[in-house]
């Protein structure tokens, strides 16, 4: 019988979720689905000490609105809950006793001082600091007579000192680590909570975890979890480590470089499923050249061992590119609740009619990425005066250019009742009347009405502008 498929998403509450780690979602969601699999979600938040208030609920919010619903989770249930590790404590302590028994594992009792001290000598011979295995050496009635004292201890596991640690990877194929390097690792802590490694393991067996996707960075820690699983006795994960989100520089990325959570994206405005359409392509490639894809699209076609080892490189232009795309196909009614409040928050719309601001959001729908970008393509319909850069001045400089600028502004000012057809008639006359068409009819108008060489619809742009601010533009010619 083939196992079914069974994948996790395991975030830790310590605040909003990074690009990085959603992609990591998108990638388990996806190799779960695509094999009719499960997806679970689980809260790991057993260091209590990084929590972020209401960060819980950031997680549930980003995975509702990127439609990646868990099948089971802390908030649906499942035949393998509690979700939640702070809710298991007594399931980590009993399976950190059981490898005691197995003499897998043992007490220790070193203080932070002496640990401190062989932390310094690892410093001074220039070596990585490795634990030193002192309290293997204790005796039954020692570690007896210290648990009676109420001497704190933790349980640390043991692990080989030679030979080679190997394991294959989906992505990065067949990884092999010297155990000399593994340190006698920490599974439960001396307040009673398991370390993220030692719950991985546990949580990840009990639930019946097929496939186990995560960061690269966890590459090298594989080979202490790989020794849990063979204490114990228990079948291992198949194993997709996924490359690292870095910026242009390859450096890890950070939130200094611009949105790095998903809630700072969704709140500039842009749409989960741009965002998810995007992050899909980070690191990893369909067989096509195609690149917009709806999540349904991306379950058919996801194969895991097309993630590329290479780090991925997080492009902004190429996300605002795949964004616009769904900008582009949105109702205007929708495009209005992502575009409207962040207009509302740079300008003063109290002399703004409704049918004036969502004419305005129409025009630009197909000039924009994301929401929030509407605040400074839009910023000429809320100043008093525009200036021409160097590109403007040079074409304005072409034959007739201010000869359409006269015309037009003479046909603009006998306009009474102020209408887009009665705008076209303007630019249609001025055509007529100085023999230009196409560009040079068109790009003079632009840049004297809005000090910009590209833009929506010239007549819409006109209209929303207003008859007194397009008359008043349009006579800064004659300072040319």
């Amino acid at each position: 019988m083939v196992k079914k498929v069974r994948t996790r998403f395991a975030p830790s509450p310590t605040g909003y979720m990074h690009v990085g780690n959603l992609r990591s979602a998108i990638f388990a969601y996806l190799v779960a689905k695509h094999y009719d699999g499960d997806f679970i979600l689980r809260i790991e938040d057993t260091d209590q000490t990084r929590q972020v208030e209401g960060a819980v609920d950031f997680i549930y919010d980003t995975c509702n609105l990127c439609g990646l619903i868990p099948d089971e989770g802390p908030l649906n249930g499942g035949n393998y809950g509690p979700y939640t590790q702070s809710e298991r404590l007594e399931t980590y302590k009993k399976y950190a006793e059981q490898l005691v028994s197995l003499d897998k594992a043992y007490y220790c009792f070193c203080s932070e001082e002496r640990l401190e001290e062989i932390r310094k000598l690892a410093d001074l011979n220039k070596v990585p600091f490795l634990y030193d295995g002192h309290c293997k050496k204790l005796t039954q009635e020692e570690i007896n007579a210290k648990i009676t004292n109420g001497e704190k201890y933790v349980i640390r596991q043991k692990m080989p000192n030679s030979g080679v640690s190997i394991y294959h990877d989906i992505v990065y194929g067949e990884m092999s680590f010297e155990n000399k390097l593994l340190e006698d690792q920490i599974l439960l802590k001396s307040d009673g909570f398991p370390t993220y490694n030692f719950a991985n393991v546990v949580d990840d067996h009990l639930m019946e975890i097929s496939h186990v996707i995560r960061g690269n960075e966890y590459l090298t820690s594989t080979p202490k979890y790989n020794h849990l699983y063979d204490a114990f006795g228990w079948e291992k994960p198949v194993y997709i480590h996924l490359p690292m989100v870095v910026d242009f520089d390859m450096k890890k990325l950070s939130k200094r470089h611009g949105a790095a959570s998903f809630m700072d994206l969704y709140e500039s405005g842009y749409l989960p499923e741009g965002v998810v359409n995007y992050l899909s392509l980070l690191g990893w490639s369909p067989e096509t050249t195609d690149e917009i894809f709806t999540l349904e699209e991306l379950i058919k076609i996801f194969n895991p061992t097309r993630i590329n080892k290479s780090p991925a490189v997080y492009d902004v232009k190429k996300l605002n590119w795949v964004n616009a795309h769904y900008i582009k196909k949105m109702e205007l009614n929708e495009l209005i609740k992502i575009t409207v409040p962040h207009l509302k928050e740079a300008y003063d719309l109290s002399d703004k009619t409704d049918n004036w601001v969502n004419h305005l959001v129409k025009i630009y729908q197909n000039h924009i990425s994301y929401g929030k970008e509407i605040v400074e393509v839009t910023d000429l319909f809320f100043k008093k005066d525009i200036l021409l850069d160097n590109e403007c001045k040079e074409f304005m400089k072409e034959e007739k250019t201010k000869e359409v600028i006269i015309s037009f502004s003479k046909h603009i000012n006998q306009i009474s009742d102020w209408t887009i057809d009665n705008i076209i008639s303007a630019i249609n006359s001025t055509k007529d009347g100085v023999g230009v068409k196409g560009k040079m009819l068109y790009m003079p108008i632009r840049i004297m009405v809005s000090g910009q060489m590209h833009g929506p619809e010239l007549p819409d742009t006109i209209y929303l502008l207003g008859q007194e601010t397009v008359i008043n533009r349009l006579d800064g010619i004659s300072s040319m």
